[in-house]
């Protein structure tokens, strides 16, 4: 049957005003959610007050990064007054830092699938629980970098594990579950064209891979254990190069596949702190590194003000 103008209406608003979902029936007949790594529970906080205008939400593995974020959203969005103080919202655990101002959440995730997962877990059913609507997801981080300048910035096209394959995979009750690591590639170009309106740094648009440790994982020679040699690391990473890879870390591939499994918006963008090709340890100088940091920092504070401002 086709649809009525009615209808046509109804879904176009929807369309709009996309409400953040889980993919889970069951907390729909929880009494109460806590979620205990953030110290906060539907029966103790009011999640639409306290988060129900997010729009944007930013993580990245440090809590003194985020900080930083929001202090630099707060600024850019005109938001920001002397002497402002931006609390930790999660002061009631040492596990993750949380951040707000305006529409904007800045949230650390630690180190790794693991400890990105389990935030992730809570964040989206808190950004359910609000009734938030039409959400961007960010990742923004380091990672070491394959055939690019230190100090370049990879926009994730796709994430890889470290086989090469575009998936995320999970063992679930003891049976192998594989999810998409697919990322909105919409977003992915407007970061990109916010990038160029920047034209502060090199930018570019591909596949990163995300591995399940920093050495042995990435092919370093540095790490404790070590069974391959030079010329086996530089064939991996070659090898890697031509899948289109231009960046490893170690968070993107769940971000990916829960952030889609959800209906989310997401994207990740991470600065290259090293070329592998060239070497295994980063030894930029503190102060080099520390700007690089920003630049994934500058680019999405960017594409946010660009994204709330006036049509």
């Amino acid at each position: 049957m086709a649809a009525t103008g009615t209808e046509t209406k109804d879904l176009d608003s929807h369309h709009k005003n996309r409400l953040v979902q889980l993919s889970n029936p069951h907390v729909a007949n929880m009494k109460e959610d806590v979620l205990y790594h953030f110290s906060l529970s539907t029966s103790t906080h009011d999640f639409p007050a306290m988060f129900g205008d997010v729009k944007f939400v930013c993580v990245g593995g440090s809590p003194s990064r985020m900080l930083t974020f929001i202090k630099y959203v707060a600024k850019e969005l005109g938001l920001s007054h002397p002497g402002d103080e931006y609390p930790n919202i999660c002061s009631g655990t040492d596990r993750y830092a949380m951040y707000k101002v305006g529409p904007v959440l800045s949230v650390s995730h630690g180190m790794g699938i693991p400890s990105i997962a389990i935030m992730l877990h809570e964040l989206i059913k808190l950004l359910f629980h609000a009734g938030c609507s039409n959400v961007t997801v960010i990742r923004i981080g380091t990672s070491g970098g394959i055939g690019l300048e230190p100090g370049s910035v990879v926009i994730t096209r796709q994430a890889m594990d470290a086989c090469f394959n575009p998936e995320f995979e999970h063992i679930v009750l003891g049976k192998r579950v594989v999810r998409s690591t697919d990322l909105d590639e919409g977003l992915a170009q407007e970061l990109l064209h916010c990038s160029t309106d920047l034209s502060e740094f090199t930018t570019v648009v591909g596949n990163t891979m995300c591995t399940l440790d920093f050495y042995e994982g990435q092919g370093r020679l540095d790490g404790a254990l070590c069974t391959y040699t030079e010329k086996d690391k530089q064939a991996y990473l070659q090898a890697a190069h031509a899948a289109g890879i231009r960046n490893i870390e170690m968070e993107s591939s769940v971000f990916a596949a829960m952030c889609s499994a959800c209906g989310l918006r997401a994207a990740v963008v991470c600065v290259t702190l090293l070329d592998r090709l060239l070497g295994d340890q980063i030894s930029s100088p503190h102060e080099v590194l520390a700007e690089y940091q920003q630049r994934p920092q500058r680019l999405v504070g960017h594409f946010i003000k660009k994204s709330l401002a006036p049509a």
